[in-house]
């Protein structure tokens, strides 16, 4: 073939790949082709930030204690002959809880009282001969030395008549003793004492008997928090935080009863820095019961239009807090924010976002930059879906 064919033949060929290509644009076929490529728009729920006055409170870990915790112990010794109360009940002021074999007891008060009437008698009989002598002395029947030892045995024998009522009187209380009555309304616990034990007078705790209305919520707050507190309240604790405490208990559920502080520790502690303080906080249905942890909750201000999103809606990555945002374009925006106090179930927005922004909520996992999103939007409080 000639160079001239040669060429004629090239140039042919490249008309038929200019007419092809042609071809494909006008009849859209490389379009279908990209537009079946795109990844689907990823199905999520968004929610507006939620814009509105917030209380903002602060949190201080607490534990329950009792008011009153006294241990029984018994004033007498003896074996414990009757239990009239099970480990774990509710007890009252006054009420018998053990019974002490008093049989040596009852014969001690038997004795005492035969000395002190015997005593009696003897003194009685000396009052009567120094009656008689007395009138003797006064005729010269007797000389006044003999007159004056018969006063002396008789002022010796109303001694001995008074110990001996006193040693009566002490017989009497320690078999009133060997009856063990609670000293305390309260609660007594599990570790008491079993039928037949030995008490030692004075050592032996029986029982430990615990207060339970009102009880103590103990906590700590730092000496910064305390500072604060106290340059807000002039000095002292403002009465918004130490008249109106709320309690948060282990499983999330809230006291019903609201609390006061009535006690602050004396100074800070040297190891944590830390300053104790005790509200108090009925118990009439013994809800609390000692060593319970709860969260001490007290308002500490209301933040004016505080900006609020849902808990679920943060992802936390090395310590760097991101939302999803939702574009006016519908695609997603990955955006570091900067979060403050929690306020139930959403967190207290400072900075990253606006009141007029769209959070993903529902379906972050599987978001990525720039995706795409078939967006429902639902509303914070009854999660109604609306669909956009």
């Amino acid at each position: 073939m000639s160079i001239k064919g040669s060429k004629k033949l090239y140039i042919g060929l490249l008309a038929a790949v200019v007419l092809l290509g042609v071809v494909v644009v006008r009849s859209g076929i490389l379009s279908k082709t990209q537009l079946n490529t795109a990844p689907p728009a990823v199905v999520v729920k968004a929610m507006q930030v939620v814009t509105r006055d917030t209380p903002v409170n602060r949190e201080f870990v607490g534990q329950v204690k009792a008011k009153s915790e006294v241990k029984i112990m018994s004033k007498v010794a003896g074996n414990v002959v009757a239990k009239m109360v099970n480990g774990g009940d509710t007890v009252y002021k006054g009420q018998p809880l053990f019974q002490i074999d008093n049989k040596q007891y009852r014969s001690a008060i038997n004795s005492a009282r035969a000395t002190l009437l015997k005593s009696q008698a003897t003194l009685n009989n000396t009052r009567k001969d120094v009656e008689r002598y007395q009138k003797l002395a006064a005729v010269k029947g007797v000389a006044q030395q003999t007159v004056d030892a018969y006063v002396a045995q008789a002022e010796e024998e109303a001694a001995t008549v008074e110990v001996n009522r006193a040693v009566l009187q002490q017989a009497l209380e320690d078999e009133q003793d060997t009856l063990i009555v609670s000293p305390v309304d309260g609660r007594i616990d599990v570790n008491d004492v079993s039928l037949g034990y030995y008490v030692a007078a004075g050592s032996t705790t029986m029982a430990t008997v615990s207060s339970i209305n009102p009880v103590w919520v103990q906590f700590s707050m730092s000496e910064t928090e305390y500072l604060n507190y106290l340059r807000t309240g002039n000095g002292s604790l403002p009465a918004s935080f130490k008249e109106h405490l709320q309690l948060v208990l282990s499983d999330g559920t809230e006291y019903s009863l609201i609390g006061r502080v009535e006690q602050i520790d004396r100074g800070i502690d040297n190891t944590t820095g830390t300053i104790t303080l005790k509200a108090s906080f009925d118990n009439p249905q013994n809800y609390l019961l000692p060593g319970m942890f709860a969260r001490v909750v007290a308002q500490e201000t209301v933040r004016q239009g505080a900006l609020l999103i849902p808990q679920k809606a943060v992802k936390e990555v090395l310590d760097t807090t991101f939302v999803t945002v939702v574009t006016e374009d519908n695609k997603a925006e990955s955006r570091q924010v900067k979060l403050g106090d929690r306020i139930g179930d959403m967190w207290l927005v400072e900075e990253g976002l606006s009141g007029t922004d769209r959070v993903v909520v529902d379906g972050i996992d599987k978001v990525k930059q720039g995706n795409a999103l078939q967006v429902t939007m639902i509303q914070p409080d009854a999660q109604t879906p609306a669909q956009q």
